[in-house]
């Protein structure tokens, strides 16, 4: 049952691997992306959690950008500090959030979703 969880998880969340969240918002009716680097520890810290919200949120796409190495998926939201979070509906940017903290992730994605 476990090994079925992961990858039920593993295929909600995307971890881009080329510089394309244009497309992804494009063709997804709710987006939510978490901006990280590999050298920012709170981005770990949040990985986690952000998987956890995506295994709840099955009609939601969750999607995880480098911000140092895809800067036009960058320029989509503000992202000035990281880990930011953004969401994206029918398309358009909606709103986003720079924190380490779940709550404040959970309400974030709660109001895409009306959980």
């Amino acid at each position: 049952m476990l090994l079925t969880q992961t990858k039920k998880t593993e295929a909600m969340i995307q971890e881009l691997d080329q510089d394309n969240l244009n497309q992804i918002v494009a063709e997804n009716e709710t987006v939510v992306v978490q901006y990280s680097a590999t050298w920012c520890g709170n981005c770990r810290i949040m990985k986690p959690k952000f998987k956890k919200l995506a295994s709840e949120n099955e009609n939601v796409k969750f999607v995880i950008v480098d911000a140092e190495k895809n800067p036009e998926s960058r320029k989509m939201a503000t992202v000035d500090n990281l880990p930011t979070f953004a969401t994206f509906t029918k398309g358009s940017f909606t709103n986003q959030v720079q924190t380490n903290k779940f709550d404040v992730l959970k309400d974030l994605v709660n109001e895409v979703t009306s959980n």
